[in-house]
């Protein structure tokens, strides 16, 4: 009986030992950086403020240099069937449904936003962006959080590049 429980125990370790390395290579947050705290708790506070004054605070949000758009962070929202009514950054995209839209390597990476919401009420996505002022497409991580709008769960969030 010990030989077929020591076989048995090796073939247990040699299944987890791929499944863990799987796991590994597929995350679902972000590096645990000073910048991935700070856009969560933007957002977070962002979506307090949405959900107490409603669409009338993003005039505040599309302020550059304010602490809700500095740089390459900025908020951005979404009604609950993906049309953009928040993009400082993109202005152009405001008004236009995301919903389908793909990333570079094929993730709709709105309707992912939309998902997590419904789903969690807040969580992380990542995908391929370009970044404000460059040329390219960069790997962005964005924590997103629900929001009542226009008589149901919209999106609030804002992301940030690690590298």
């Amino acid at each position: 009986m010990k030989p077929r429980f020591v076989v048995v125990m090796l073939l247990v370790l040699a299944l987890a030992v791929p499944a863990s390395m799987l796991a590994q290579g597929s995350k679902s947050s972000p590096p645990n950086t000073p910048e991935a705290k700070r856009v969560k708790s933007m957002v977070d506070k962002a979506a307090a403020l949405v959900n107490k004054k409603g669409t009338a605070a993003f005039p505040e949000f599309r302020k550059q240099g304010s602490e809700w758009y500095s740089g390459d962070l900025y908020l951005f929202a979404y009604d609950p069937k993906l049309n953009v009514l928040l993009n400082p950054a993109f202005p152009e995209r405001e008004g236009k449904s995301m919903a389908g839209q793909e990333d570079s390597k094929g993730k709709k990476f709105h309707d992912e936003f939309l998902k997590v919401v419904q789903t969690n009420g807040s969580g992380w996505v990542d995908y391929w962006f370009p970044r404000p002022g460059n040329t390219g497409l960069f790997q962005k991580w964005s924590y997103v959080k629900a929001i009542k709008v226009d008589g149901g769960i919209g999106v609030i969030g804002s992301g940030f590049y690690p590298q």
